[in-house]
């Protein structure tokens, strides 16, 4: 099977096979795989306009029972140092938020063994209460699987529950790769990847706006990567007809920095500038059901995340006002509202501020 063959069935939006996909990631020239991303993500979202997005990263506590053996972040639960963000705090937070022009806080925390429902729902309902048009993008499917195990509870009834009291969208955390052989030695507490998968399909039937990820370059193969988009892939052809679905894909490396898969296995990450750049386009082309892929400039730099503009992503992500769990293993790129913009300018694009559904919305920082 040629590499023009490949390509002619990836422009026809045609789901190619893990074997197509694996035959394209290890042996395209990289200005090829550049040009079918492109060409790609010109279908999907035509002109010059490059999304990105004014949130902040809030974490509901540091303390998990998960794992992670690349999180520097987590503490045990009787650590020393274990905290859970009060109210007092979520205020200032939010409120300096809505000065810098953002809406929106991805509330994530630990897979805390004592936070129940019933303190997330009464949580999510007070901020709601407090700041009515706030928007929160909170938790994912490990958070959802492990809420379930604690209540006796299906996937379906702690979504509908976080919903009624605020939820409005999901995010694609703790996917890192979808394949039980590295999630069983990275993280071994959390959701398995049926059971994230899982969550993610109720969430679609209940109508959720949610989005995916995948934390690659440390113990996985590029078999393995190949999997997990297919994986994804799949979920989202399950989704119901009106159902948003993922709305957008975000790759990112394994930042290794004083990681337990550092100091413990001397694991380190393996992905490369080149390596990065083709991961974007090979999502492009095996995601031909997902419209938004984001360049993850937060742990490859601006100048590789403008390149991969031009290689299949259409989105910049977030300026992140607040950022501790990747920035804790190595991650230090920064960005505020103007500098972003500028970034996607210099790349040749027109930046556009969006809300998490993709919808485009008007810049306007206090």
């Amino acid at each position: 099977m040629s590499l023009q063959s490949l390509y002619k069935k990836a422009l026809s939006l045609d789901f190619l096979t893990a074997e197509e996909g694996l035959i394209i990631y290890e042996t395209a020239p990289l200005e090829e795989l550049v040009f079918i991303g492109n060409e790609l993500r010109q279908l999907h979202n035509p002109g010059k306009t490059v999304t990105w997005q004014i949130d902040r990263n809030v974490n509901i506590t540091n303390a998990c029972i998960s794992q992670c053996k690349f999180c520097n972040f987590y503490k045990k639960p009787n650590d020393e140092g274990v905290y859970i963000t009060s109210i007092d705090e979520y205020k200032q937070k939010i409120e300096q938020l809505f000065k810098l022009g953002g809406n929106q806080i991805l509330l994530q925390g630990g897979l805390h063994p004592k936070l129940g429902l019933s303190f997330y729902v009464d949580l999510f309902r007070q901020l709601k209460s407090l700041y009515p048009e706030l928007r929160l993008h909170a938790l994912g499917p490990p958070e959802i699987f492990h809420l379930a195990r604690l209540e006796k509870k299906t996937y379906k009834e702690i979504l509908e529950s976080l919903i009624a009291a605020g939820l409005d969208s999901l995010p694609g955390a703790g996917a890192e790769i979808l394949c039980d052989r590295v999630r069983k030695s990275i993280s071994p507490g959390k959701a398995n990847t049926q059971q994230w998968l899982d969550v993610m399909r109720e969430a679609h039937k209940l109508n959720l706006v949610t989005s995916a990820t995948m934390m690659f370059g440390h113990i996985e193969t590029r078999q393995e990567r190949i999997e997990h988009l297919l994986a994804i892939r799949k979920v989202q052809s399950e989704k119901p007809t009106n159902a948003p679905g993922f709305l957008a894909f975000i790759p990112w490396p394994f930042q290794d920095k004083n990681t337990a898969l550092f100091n413990q296995l001397g694991v380190t990450n393996t992905v490369s500038s080149q390596e990065y750049i083709r991961t974007i386009a090979i999502s492009r082309i095996l995601l031909p059901n997902i419209k938004n892929i984001q360049a993850s400039w937060l742990t490859v730099g601006k100048d590789i995340a403008q390149i991969c503009l031009h290689s299949g992503a259409n989105d910049f992500g977030s300026i992140m006002i607040e950022e501790n769990v990747v920035s804790a293993a190595g991650a230090s790129f920064k960005f505020d509202a103007e500098g972003i913009q500028l970034a996607i300018r210099e790349a040749g694009f027109t930046p556009q501020l969006r809300n998490q559904k993709y919808e485009f919305i008007d810049y306007n920082p206090s």
